[in-house]
């Protein structure tokens, strides 16, 4: 007779279906890190305004100010998300790049020496920066659009992730 494989669940629903934090009392600190990216994708109106690798407006450095945004975002996580872990994280390096299309490319990398992943503190990270060059751009032009917020890779943990991508 042929075992029928394991399918996947969720993680955060406890065995009588009710929404619960994942217990990680058992886990391993190991260090874990990750990395997600988001792409701002930047009108012709917002692209006229970038001077270098910035964009100087009323508001301040807008890439700077981004970095900064996504920083204190990632350190918040938990506060966001509901079952995500509280963490101190050890590093957060947020950058900002303009790709040939001039859009701009948000990278965040997250690292902590824990007993739970990143993931989410580096996506959120970089879906914060992202959502601030919008806001500090939306007067040049609402048509903006920030597209493929994706994890890039994590490792530590149980095992290790690099997308496809």
């Amino acid at each position: 007779m042929n075992a029928k494989p394991t399918e996947p669940k969720l993680s955060h629903v406890d065995a009588d279906n009710q929404p619960t934090m994942v217990d990680v009392a058992d886990k391993a600190v190991t260090q874990r890190t990750a990395h997600a990216r988001a792409r701002v994708q930047l009108p012709a109106a917002v692209r006229t305004a970038i001077d270098g690798d910035e964009i100087r407006g009323p508001k301040g450095p807008v890439f700077q100010t981004a970095i900064v945004a996504g920083t204190q975002a990632a350190k918040k996580t938990h506060e966001l998300v509901p079952f995500c872990h509280p963490l101190g994280l050890e590093g957060c390096k947020i950058s900002i790049s303009l790709d040939a299309a001039g859009d701009a490319i948000v990278d965040c990398r997250v690292k902590v020496t824990h007993k739970t992943g990143v993931e989410m503190e580096a996506l959120t990270g970089a879906t914060v920066a992202a959502l601030t060059i919008y806001d500090m751009c939306k007067a040049l032009s609402h048509d903006i659009v920030i597209t493929d917020v994706a994890l890039v890779e994590k490792t530590g943990g149980k095992s290790d992730y690099r997308s496809g991508a």
